[in-house]
C-alpha cells in the first residue's frame, strides 16, 4: 500500500525517483507518450527510500542498481481529479550494479497500477537535449541534473 493520504478535499503523496546517467546520457521513462519523467515511484510501508527506488527499477526494467547520493527534494503540487495533491519526492543518484539493461537507445517495460498494466517506453537522452528544453517532469528538477551542486537542493514545482 502506497504512502498515500486523502480525503474529500486533499491528497498528499510521497514518492522518490532515480536519476541514472550514463555517458553524458540520462535515463528517463515516458509512459503513454507523456513528457519524460524521472524513474520512480510511491514509497510502500515498512520500506526504505532506497528499498523503494531499487524495487522500482527491478520491477519496470528489470534493472540492479544502487542509490548514491541525495540530490534534491522536490514539493510537487497538482490537481489529482479535482482535489489539490501535494507530493513530496526525493531524488536520488543511482548508477547500475550490471548490464541488465541496454546502454544505449530505447527500450520497454511495463508497471502495473490498480490492476491496469501501463506500458513504459524506457530511453537514454543526451544531457544536452534537456538544455535544449526536452520536456522532463518536473522541469524545475533539470538545471540540478546539469550541474549537480554538493548541497541537497530543495525545489517546488507547481506543475499541471
Amino acid at each position: 500500500m502506497d504512502i498515500l493520504f486523502k480525503n474529500d478535499d486533499f491528497v498528499f503523496s510521497y514518492r522518490v525517483g532515480g536519476i541514472l546517467t550514463h555517458n553524458g546520457k540520462i535515463l528517463l521513462q515516458r509512459p503513454k507518450n507523456d513528457d519524460y519523467a524521472i524513474i520512480g515511484g510511491h514509497v510502500v510501508a515498512m520500506e526504505t527510500s532506497m528499498e523503494t527506488l531499487k524495487r522500482e527499477f527491478e520491477e519496470e526494467i528489470h534493472a540492479k542498481i544502487e542509490v548514491d547520493n541525495l540530490l534534491a527534494i522536490g514539493e510537487i503540487y497538482f490537481p489529482w481529479g479535482k482535489i489539490p495533491c501535494h507530493q513530496i519526492c526525493l531524488y536520488y543518484n543511482v548508477h547500475l550494479v550490471d548490464d541488465s539493461i541496454p546502454l544505449d537507445g530505447v527500450f520497454h517495460g511495463y508497471d502495473e497500477l490498480d490492476n491496469e498494466r501501463i506500458d513504459l517506453d524506457f530511453c537514454w537522452v543526451p544531457l544536452e537535449d534537456l538544455k535544449k528544453g526536452t520536456k522532463v517532469y518536473p522541469l524545475e528538477l533539470i538545471p540540478y541534473i546539469l550541474e549537480p551542486g554538493k548541497e541537497i537542493v530543495h525545489f517546488v514545482s507547481r506543475q499541471i
